[in-house]
């Protein structure tokens, strides 16, 4: 079908969420992607984040289609091959970091999406909260439930994790939104400690981005995160990592916050944890976890047969040896090579994280996209002057150095 008639026909039939851009893909290779009509692209924004190991990974294709063969879904009434196993590789990535001789187990509940994640978080800390207060001989209605987010934080679209995305301008049109947030600016230590002096009792969790993404690669500060932790274990409340575009080695290390040197309680993921198979978790300390009995959450799709023979692939080839650091290594060549680009002004970023602000007197960020699509770039605007990068985690400084002398002549 050409393009034209996919147009046409998504133009008649399907929802108007999304401005696309004028181009169909057809077929994915690696770092490469191919439209209807035959042109290749270099694709540094890899589906927002999620196709770890680039488009069509043999590895990938092959246990998608094995599992495909042989059973496709059962539902989470039954036990499913490989998802054990993936909650395992990700208890131990979680605790890679952790310096105790007997760290506590994670468990994960398997969802959709990072939005289906971000909705299991939020429950399980106000459920969390309930069940301790109702072991202290409390009144569970006393129980703290406020969730502190960040100023300009994206954690989702749903009702909920709208409503704990701290921007008004994305809030406005679906009034009344769940109660129960409020936001802090971001790495503001002191109006920080002053919410936590005015709400401290009434507050479960605090829910971050160690690195915010959707509005172009911010990250928080070593001694704001850090901050974050020590208030919440004063306090008796929970941290809550949204990992769901820093995690899963996109920063080089298994997850974002481990560029900060805290634990969290909590910790949501999605996008790169099955290398575009559709998944997404929210894992937990397991004295944490253990607040949810069965009927407390669920979901029908989650964790299913084709999604966690694609998560296991995919974090296993993940946590090959010198797997991060080659990340780290590339990832530190494109911030220095982007740096050097003509009205360039900041450059931000972890790993294959990045995102870079451009002058007033360059071309909008928007622009460069359309234009870097006609010269065989996928690029991504977050603002009209905010360019983010999030390429398949394959990418080499090969793909980065032809990145680079396209956006030279696009500036």
């Amino acid at each position: 079908m050409t393009l034209a008639r996919e147009m046409a026909l998504e133009s008649e039939y399907v929802m108007g969420t999304f401005a696309r851009k004028p181009v169909e893909f057809v077929e994915g290779h690696g770092m490469t992607l191919i439209d209807d009509a035959g042109n290749e692209y270099l694709d540094f924004l890899s589906g927002i984040g999620v196709c770890s190991l680039g488009h069509c990974h043999p590895s990938i294709v092959q246990a998608v289609s094995d599992q495909a063969a042989k059973l496709i879904h059962v539902s989470n009434y039954y036990y499913i091959e490989h998802r054990g196993e993936v909650a395992q590789l990700l208890s131990n990535m979680l605790n890679v970091y952790v310096d105790e001789p007997s760290p506590e187990t994670w468990k994960t509940f398997f969802a959709n999406s990072g939005a289906e994640a971000n909705e299991c978080a939020i429950k399980l800390a106000r459920l969390y909260a309930r069940r301790r207060t109702e072991a202290a001989g409390k009144d569970a209605e006393l129980a703290p439930r406020l969730i502190v987010t960040l100023a300009k934080s994206f954690h989702g679209r749903t009702l909920a994790t709208l409503a704990a995305t701290a921007q008004p301008a994305k809030q406005e049109a679906f009034q009344p939104l769940p109660a129960g947030f409020t936001a802090t600016p971001i790495n503001d230590v002191e109006a920080l400690e002053r919410l936590f002096e005015t709400q401290g009792d009434r507050i479960c969790a605090v829910m971050i981005e160690c690195i915010q993404g959707e509005s172009g690669v911010h990250p928080c500060t070593e001694e704001f995160v850090g901050a974050i932790r020590r208030l919440t274990e004063e306090r008796g409340a929970l941290m809550i990592c949204d990992e769901v575009q820093s995690g899963i080695f996109r920063t080089g290390l298994p997850f974002g916050f481990q560029n900060f040197g805290v634990l969290p309680d909590i910790v949501t993921m999605a996008k790169g944890i099955a290398s575009g198979v559709v998944a997404g978790a929210c894992a937990a300390k397991s004295s944490i976890a253990a607040a949810f009995a069965p009927g407390d959450h669920g979901t029908t799709f989650g964790g299913s047969n084709i999604a966690m023979a694609a998560a296991h692939v995919t974090l296993s080839t993940l946590l090959a040896p010198g797997m991060g650091a080659q990340i780290e290594s590339v990832g530190a060549y494109m911030r220095e090579r982007l740096a050097r680009l003509p009205h360039v002004q900041e450059v931000r970023g972890f790993g294959l994280m990045n995102g870079i602000d451009l002058t007033h007197e360059a071309p909008s960020a928007p622009d460069v996209v359309a234009a870097g699509l006609e010269a065989g770039l996928v690029l991504n605007a977050t603002g009209p002057h905010t360019l983010r990068f999030l390429p398949p985690l394959i990418c080499t400084e090969a793909d980065v150095d032809v990145l680079v002398q396209k956006l030279e002549q696009l500036l």
